[in-house]
């Protein structure tokens, strides 16, 4: 296959009966759809709760009132248009304002919803003159978007420049096209020439992925990832467990198992930020904690490498363990530098999609206290 066609109207998908596609023309109004050939091809069209139809196909279930449009508060941490900075030693740059396709679940709606709001970088030099500024800044994530949608020679001079910055051992390059369109490393020489140029033996390029489920692990892609390992790029997966998809321990044991065949460590399992339109896909925490332990327990060591975390306005906090009544979670990353590694605990509240929504805190630790 040359590089497979997209689809950004329902009436193409020859799966839906014109009455499902009546249905979801309110969802079409307010969230836009966007895939292709190549990831269509991977839907059991005969089954209704196909797992990769529920990625990429609306549901009407998206309209149900629920969630924010910045859940994690991304404003807050804007340095300047398109560039992040939440933790010390990590800077994001929004370098992409397109995807492969729309995940349904996506936590950055907002930038597509009101594309005038631009959130996405367009000065690059000024961006690599604030990472330059800031010695703590050890490593830069450039996504979007997805940062593999950019063209190979936009991609270099953002990574050409950040390997002239002294201090930036590692740039990361968040993308979900190893699932939605391998054909983008398949079919770009000047992109493996990229990697090998830029992935040194004491600094590596990262490439953080999203497979979400074993069945987007193809032949296609498992040459795609082949590829860039053999450039000298170093792989991570990372995906929210999502209702539906990948919510049981049998299938996430089966996707970590299949990440660590193919040298793609699981890195994340996020929870489903609360973002608008995104109430069909999260998971409450203690039931997802719950599933994560039992997809750990069907794995060696290298294939539950993954931690359990939310993506939380004050940091990354991870779901650390449960006793009969209680939650206890750490912060993984903190904002705030003195929050770090900081422990709570939390009455149980079987209802909770959110660390906001356990009210009943029963002791904060502080590393310094531990």
């Amino acid at each position: 296959m040359t590089q497979p066609k997209n689809v950004t109207d329902i009436a193409e998908l020859s799966g839906l009966s014109p009455e499902e596609r009546e249905r979801l023309r309110p969802v079409m109004d307010r969230f836009d759809f966007l895939s292709n050939e190549y990831y269509l091809s991977l839907i059991d069209w005969s089954d209704p709760d196909d797992p990769i139809r529920k990625v990429i196909v609306p549901c009407v279930e998206e309209m149900e009132e629920w969630g924010h449009l910045d859940p994690s508060n991304e404003g807050k941490y804007s340095v300047m248009q398109g560039v992040q900075h939440k933790y010390e030693s990590t800077a994001v740059f929004l370098a992409s304002d397109a995807c492969g396709g729309y995940c349904r679940f996506c936590f950055r709606k907002r930038l597509f919803i009101h594309p005038e709001q631009r959130e996405f970088l367009t000065d690059v030099d000024a961006a690599l003159d604030y990472v330059r500024g800031r010695p703590e800044i050890n490593n830069v994530l450039i996504t979007g978007g997805d940062g593999l949608m950019l063209p190979t020679a936009r991609l270099e001079r953002i990574v050409s420049g950040l390997r002239g910055i002294d201090h930036v051992r590692i740039i990361r390059v968040g993308t979900k096209l190893m699932a939605y369109n391998p054909y983008r490393v398949l079919h770009d020489p000047e992109l493996i020439r990229l990697v090998e140029r830029y992935s040194l033996p004491d600094r590596r390029m990262y490439f953080m992925l999203h497979f979400n489920h074993p069945r987007e692990i193809t032949e296609q892609s498992i040459a795609a990832c082949d590829m860039l390992l053999k450039a000298g790029a170093v792989l991570c997966n990372q995906t929210p467990m999502l209702r539906g998809v990948n919510d049981t321990p049998e299938v996430l044991g089966e996707l970590f198992n299949k990440l660590s065949f193919i040298g793609v460590p699981p890195y994340y399992v996020f929870l489903c930020r609360p973002t608008v339109g995104n109430l069909p896909f999260a998971v409450p925490v203690e039931q997802a904690h719950n599933i994560f332990l039992g997809a750990k327990s069907m794995c060696s060591g290298l294939a539950k490498r993954a931690r359990l975390t939310m993506s939380h306005a004050t940091g990354k906090i991870e779901v650390l363990a449960s006793t009969t009544d209680h939650m206890v979670f750490r912060y993984h990353r903190a904002a705030t530098p003195e929050q770090s590694a900081e422990v709570v605990i939390c009455k149980k509240n079987p209802e909770a999609y959110w660390f906001d929504d356990y009210q009943e805190i029963m002791e904060v630790v502080s590393l310094g206290d531990a």
